[in-house]
């Protein structure tokens, strides 16, 4: 552990049980987003590289449009 986490985490243990049960709430749903946020990152990624692979097929059938004729 981080001496910065066991700093901070001295200081939530010196407050009421009440007090250190809400920061502990708002930690471990910190961490739950951030876990949630990497599970659809890596979702998107995968979508990102299949569409990435299709434009690059379609580019090799000769099927792509020149950007300057799509803008």
């Amino acid at each position: 552990m981080s001496t910065f986490l066991e700093k901070a985490l001295e200081k939530v243990g010196a407050l009421p049980e009440d007090e250190q049960d809400a920061i502990a709430s708002q930690i471990l749903a910190a961490l739950a987003d951030e876990e949630a946020w990497k599970e659809r990152s890596v979702k998107k990624r995968e979508i990102i590289r299949r569409m990435a692979r299709e434009a690059l097929d379609e580019d090799a059938r000769g099927e792509a449009l020149p950007l300057d004729e799509l803008l």
